[in-house]
């Protein structure tokens, strides 16, 4: 059997959720990871890294300040990001997402803030959820692949994850 074939998402977790304009909120979720934030670092910035775990891909290395082309998978057109803030191993802001890492027993608190249309905010949360959790195998050395993008849709896991976030964001 696969790692794919084993994996299963956990329930979802305390997520926040701010509005800070009438259509689009910020999303902010947070995961512990075992794993010491420079490691986790490189993989939220190095290109190859991003490949094996993020909903999408870039050109270019996102650890410094500076512009790169980003393509959200499934979709057809790289967007201009601008990298606003790269604090190694602590701070990563980047258009509509920020991360924060920090030192948290032994291994990396990992926070996200990530800007997102209503509409689509528990669809987000579903999506991040998974991909922390590829993030996580990726990172213990048991990578998971093929786990974003239109076919992650389709998965009980995540259609699970996205009304499970959906009831949090009502209450």
């Amino acid at each position: 059997m696969t790692e794919n074939e084993l994996y299963s998402a956990g329930p979802a977790r305390a997520a926040q959720v701010r509005k800070d304009r009438e259509e689009m909120w910020t999303l902010i979720l947070v995961r512990e990871l075992r794993h010491p934030p420079e490691k986790v670092w490189q993989a939220l910035t190095d290109p190859a890294h991003l490949r094996e775990w993020a909903p999408f891909v870039t050109d270019g290395n996102l650890g410094a300040v500076g512009t790169v082309k980003l393509t959200w998978v499934g979709t057809p057109t790289p967007l201009e990001t601008k990298i606003t803030r790269a604090d190694p191993p602590r701070l990563l802001e980047y258009n509509d997402t920020r991360w924060e890492l920090e030192d948290f027993g032994g291994g990396t608190r990992l926070t996200l803030w990530h800007t997102i249309d209503r509409r689509f905010i528990s669809w987000g949360a579903a999506g991040w959820h998974i991909a922390f959790d590829v993030l996580d195998h990726l990172l213990s050395g048991t990578p998971i692949s093929g786990m974003v993008g239109p076919g992650l849709m389709k998965s009980k896991d995540w259609q699970r994850l996205v009304g499970e976030y959906a009831k949090q964001f009502q209450s």
